[in-house]
């Protein structure tokens, strides 16, 4: 029986890499030009028509020449987030061809704002043919796991300041460490002990930092954390400013809710705020509310409208220096 991967994720890095893994794993010793079949996109979408499964259907139903098996491809399948969408595949996978092997990858096609959920049809009938799932986007303290995971697995060694340096420049762009480890092994051979002076030249530029790291530095009013990372968002992360001051009053707004509001735990908080899920993000606003108080929320609000006001052309202050002189003054609030 042919084997069935999903992977799934919106970081196109880590879903490339995941992918080639998992195809490598496949292809064994095998020849990739004759084994290997990819459809994407670009098959899928014909002008004037809804996108259609049917190419990869039916590369899934091509038996295999001058080889035992074929691995086949599935790109782009966010394209598909509708159960008779998905169809065609599903009645494939009750009834496969034994020597295919199908790599199926959950991503967004070229015109997608966002990845849709995969329709619970395919979901069972990957499960049933004994299907296995890979995240490829793993977000939090998943993501720092598969950076540690990859460190440790690296084929060269590297000491705690080297791990430490990694974690802290490369953020929350995991996908790079491949091509980093890759350059250090090129470099300096299998094996070779590194440490943070050893790999430092090779880390270029910090990269981008997700947003609970800024707003965690501004409830601990660490001014310079605050700093480094409202950088590394607008730097790294190629983010507007309009963008960073969307998500600092988002997160003040919160805040702004639950004062006064007759909740007093984080279930209550969860509930007042429309939070599904876990309760630890209405936990911290309500920790915030009550260590800011009323005066100091409505400061906050007031620097947040004076920086919106500033960014779109009331001041002849760089934007960078608006956010900057921002993040400051919500900081030393915190204290």
């Amino acid at each position: 029986m042919g084997t069935v991967v999903m992977i799934k994720g919106d970081d196109i890095t880590l879903v490339s890499q995941a992918v080639q893994d998992a195809v490598r794993q496949l292809l064994g010793d095998g020849d990739r030009s004759l084994m290997v079949e990819e459809v994407g996109e670009d098959h899928y979408v014909r002008e004037g028509a809804d996108p259609d499964l049917a190419p990869l259907v039916n590369a899934a139903h091509t038996p295999p020449f001058l080889t035992e098996k074929r691995i086949v491809i599935g790109r782009h399948l966010g394209l598909f987030t509708k159960g008779e969408q998905v169809a065609p595949l599903v009645r494939w996978l009750e009834d496969p061809l034994d020597s295919t092997d199908l790599v199926l990858v959950w991503e967004k096609g070229s015109n997608s704002t966002r990845l849709g959920a995969v329709p619970k049809s395919l979901k069972d009938a990957i499960a049933k043919r004994g299907g296995t799932e890979v995240d490829a986007s793993p977000t939090g303290k998943s993501r720092r796991a598969l950076l540690d995971q990859q460190m440790a697995d690296a084929a060269v060694r590297l000491d705690a300041s080297a791990r430490a340096l990694i974690a802290d420049r490369l953020g929350d762009d995991v996908g790079r460490l491949r091509s980093i480890v890759e350059a250090l092994l090129s470099t300096f051979g299998s094996g070779a002990p590194l440490a943070a002076d050893d790999i430092d030249p090779f880390l270029g530029e910090a990269a981008d930092v997700p947003p609970w790291e800024l707003t965690d530095a501004l409830d601990n009013a660490d001014i310079a954390v605050a700093l480094d990372r409202l950088h590394r968002m607008m730097s790294g992360g190629d983010r507007h400013p309009l963008q960073v001051l969307a998500t600092l009053h988002a997160h003040y707004q919160r805040a702004l809710a639950l004062d006064g509001a007759p909740v007093s735990d984080e279930r209550g908080a969860a509930e007042l705020l429309g939070i599904k899920g876990s309760t630890f993000p209405a936990k911290k606003a309500l920790t915030l509310t009550r260590r800011l108080g009323s005066a100091r929320i409505r400061q906050a609000m007031l620097l947040l409208a004076e920086a919106d006001l500033a960014l779109r052309g009331a001041s002849a202050v760089e934007p960078e220096a608006v956010m900057e002189v921002l993040v400051a003054r919500l900081a030393r609030m915190g204290k």
